[in-house]
């Protein structure tokens, strides 16, 4: 079974959101690194982009595939985890520890539109 933590919101593209004030902490689920096995590279974007919910901001390769990450909320990347850029299989260590991205956020009322841990659990069948 996957692990899904409470107090976070979860996108239907597996990210997950730790909302800090106006700022939204985003990494992938634990769901999402056991699906991809061995975390091999995670492509960052640049502090100062800006992103765009729903659409894609990085990727994850592992040695099975490469998937694209999806912004779950609009504004601009204040802080990236350039220990990933080294280190990439942390995501696979813990996944919840090794966040990628901080985004202050445009819009924080986007995240009410993402799902809870419950409704999570629901979406990946467990």
């Amino acid at each position: 079974m996957s692990k899904v933590l409470e107090g976070l919101k979860y996108s239907e593209s597996h990210e997950w959101v730790k909302v800090e004030g106006n700022v939204a902490v985003i990494g992938v689920s634990d769901f999402a690194q056991k699906e991809m096995g061995d975390i091999t590279y995670v492509d960052l974007p640049e502090e100062g982009d800006e992103v765009v919910a729903g659409e894609e901001f990085g990727a994850l390769e592992s040695v099975k595939a490469a998937s694209d990450l999806f912004s779950p909320v609009s504004g601009k990347v204040v802080e990236v985890n350039e220990e990933l850029a080294d280190t990439p299989e942390k995501v696979n260590e813990d996944a919840y520890a090794s966040w990628i991205i901080k985004v202050e956020m445009s819009d924080p009322s986007q995240v009410d539109a993402l799902l809870d841990a419950a409704a999570y659990k629901s979406l990946i069948g467990e």
